[in-house]
């Protein structure tokens, strides 16, 4: 009888240790899962909001105006989004 009830206790346990595993492993997952998608949207927040992402080109309008700058193929100033060098500005083409 005591045999029958030793084992019967190794069960409970074993399920015990199971549902803490799995438990550690699905966490392990999620925190894995949020790095590696906190990670990607920084790199895609960045590409959407570059000035070649919205149709621009960057330049240097300092005096001037877009379409003074670039020839008049990009005539309006999108100061939103941030170019890489600093003092130039976003244009976009016009409508």
């Amino acid at each position: 009888m005591m045999r029958s009830m030793s084992i019967h206790n190794k069960k409970g346990q074993g399920i015990s240790i199971n549902v803490i595993i799995i438990a550690a492993i699905a966490l392990l997952v999620l925190v894995i899962l949020s790095i590696i998608f906190t990670g990607r949207m920084g790199i895609f927040s960045h590409q959407v909001n570059s000035c070649s992402a919205k149709g621009g080109q960057c330049f240097d309008i300092s005096g001037s105006s877009c379409s003074d700058a670039s020839g008049g193929k990009y005539t309006l100033p999108y100061p939103l989004v941030k170019c890489e060098t600093e003092g130039e500005t976003c244009c976009l083409p016009g409508k």
